[in-house]
């Protein structure tokens, strides 16, 4: 949608009219603005359809609501396991992700963690040990990209012996930065030294009091910072321009009322 000024014959206005054109130039009110909405349904494009532009035109826009002010947030995922897992000792396994929520520019697939864009991403990954022997054993925690080991990832934790007919409980955690490309993935490993120790799930419970249930395993995975490449995509921009057309691309976008408005230079 353009926002339409008043403009001059070619061949000239009277002195009224042309006072009231340079007067609304003055304050600003001038024939290159516009407004656009994103489009949704997944759409990581939108076209501006505008006769005043051209191939070399600037086009500078501005978030004019809430949700396209939010628009350039980084990619986030937060994946979890509802189930129990269990272990063979001294045998690196890989950590069972059954569910996901608030995927953003990432994905899970067979327990792996894909990212969709390029940059520095934070990995925190927290489980829920269980030990059913008297001794205390050993746990082990860390990450892989793409199938290979981050140095200096492992967290090692020492799993409370079991106290009675009470099994032994440890929360265990890894927290780490990694460089990730687009389409890369990460995992969470785990070893243990007993295959008396497993990953243990809570149901919600009302007795003695009501709380919501537990993962085994629960992991967010956030980009701290994108790539180089990666760093304007995350603002929506003006990718091509043609006549009277421009593209804005952005990150897929299901949300309605992303609306900016725009101005035309040239």
């Amino acid at each position: 949608m353009a926002n339409q000024y008043r403009k001059l014959p070619f061949q000239g206005g009277q002195p009224r009219d042309v006072a009231e054109i340079v007067n609304n130039i003055m304050e600003g009110k001038i024939n290159s603005t516009g407004t656009v909405t994103l489009a949704t349904g997944g759409a990581t494009s939108t076209t501006i359809e505008d006769r005043r532009i051209g191939p070399d035109s600037i086009i500078l826009l501005m978030a004019t609501s809430l949700s396209s002010a939010a628009a350039n947030k980084y990619p986030f995922g937060f994946f979890y396991n509802t189930a129990n897992q269990t272990f063979t000792a001294d045998t690196p396994t890989v950590a069972v992700l059954n569910s996901s929520q608030y995927l953003y520019g990432m994905s899970l697939a067979s327990n792996q963690m894909t990212v969709d864009y390029a940059g520095l991403y934070n990995v925190h990954a927290e489980c829920t040990f269980v030990n059913s022997s008297s001794q205390i054993h050993d746990a082990f925690i860390w990450l892989r990209v793409n199938g290979t080991d981050v140095t200096n990832s492992t967290s090692w934790f020492g799993v409370a012996d079991k106290q009675g007919s009470n099994v032994g409980a440890t929360m265990a955690s890894v927290d780490m930065p990694v460089n990730l490309s687009a389409s890369d993935y990460v995992e969470v490993m785990i070893a243990v030294d007993d295959n008396v120790v497993s990953l243990l799930a809570n149901a919600a419970s009302t007795s003695p009091y009501a709380r919501p249930a537990s993962e085994s395993t629960k992991v967010e995975v956030y980009m701290v910072q994108p790539s180089k490449e990666t760093g304007s995509a995350f603002e929506p921009y003006i990718s091509a321009r043609t006549k009277s057309q421009a593209t804005i691309t952005h990150l897929p976008n299901s949300v309605s009322g992303k609306t900016f408005d725009y101005v035309i230079l040239g």
